[in-house]
């Protein structure tokens, strides 16, 4: 796909108002309207299984809404939220701290994700010039930009000196939202959430909670549900729910792991096909 430069008057509307934005940026794919919501999610490269559940679990709740998920490409909780994002049907953002050359583009390993991301109609950004290979520096600058061009930013486990916690600061600066998702005390990477909530981030714990942080009402969740456009695995859970169970016997019987199957009753509980009652699930 070919790669354009974006002059500051082709710019995203709210990397407009940083007080330091880019002179360019380069760009492979398109840009989302600036009619969504743009979530920056950032997190731990050494991620637990907690933090990559919580971050599959919430961005999946997203399905349908008009949200862009913006990330930085990197290894763990980014590389997560991307994919989250891509299976979820929802538009991605990927900011590296690198050129987008493929010769530099940083993490090598992810070169395979970039291209799903730009497959999917989502897009490629950086500031740097297209064979600018990333430097210790790098990172923490680019993050402007991702903080930039957000709504809100949601922090997903970070040590308490962490790059991620970079991301948050300039958020607060530039009058963003920031939201975290609380952990472990026991954690070291719950130290940078857990501060945040001291310092007045938003907890968010479920994908209704986000929702409506980001700005979403409950209106804005249709009311009519159309069963012709169900997913497989939605059909598979409502004839499974003719007679109500319970959760952990629903989980069993749908033979997926546990964390695709909370995001995927997440999911249907948000679109309204299904409700959990007394221990039970049931239709809606």
């Amino acid at each position: 796909m070919s790669m354009r430069k974006l002059d500051f008057k082709n710019f995203p509307l709210l990397l407009k108002e940083i007080p330091d934005p880019p002179k360019h940026l380069y760009m492979e794919g398109k840009l989302p309207s600036d009619d969504n919501k743009f979530l920056a999610v950032v997190g731990a490269r050494k991620y637990s299984e907690y933090g990559k559940e919580a971050t599959e679990m919430l961005i999946s709740g997203l399905r349908g809404f008009s949200i862009v998920i913006v990330s930085g490409l990197a290894l763990g909780i980014d590389a997560i939220a991307h994919r989250a994002a891509l299976g979820a049907g929802i538009k991605t953002i990927a900011i590296p701290g690198s050129g987008l050359s493929r010769k530099v583009l940083y993490p090598s390993v992810h070169h395979s994700l970039a291209e799903n991301i730009l497959a999917s109609g989502g897009t490629l950004l950086s500031e740097f010039e297209p064979e600018f290979r990333a430097t210790p520096w790098s990172f923490p600058q680019r993050n402007r930009i991702m903080a930039g061009l957000a709504h809100a930013v949601l922090v997903i486990e970070a040590e308490q000196k962490s790059g991620t916690l970079i991301t948050s600061r300039l958020a607060t600066e530039y009058n963003r939202d920031v939201f975290t998702v609380p952990g472990s005390i026991f954690s070291k990477n719950s130290e940078g959430p857990h501060m945040l909530l001291r310092l007045g981030a938003t907890p968010v714990t479920n994908p209704k909670e986000l929702l409506q942080a980001i700005g979403f009402k409950q209106d804005d969740v249709p009311a009519v549900v159309d069963f012709a456009n169900c997913s497989p695995e939605e059909i598979k859970v409502l004839e499974l729910i003719e007679t109500p169970l319970a959760r952990e016997d629903l989980v069993r019987a749908l033979h997926i792991s546990t964390s695709e199957a909370n995001a995927l009753l997440s999911i249907m509980e948000i679109k309204g096909l299904i409700r959990e009652s007394m221990g039970e699930i049931h239709r809606a």
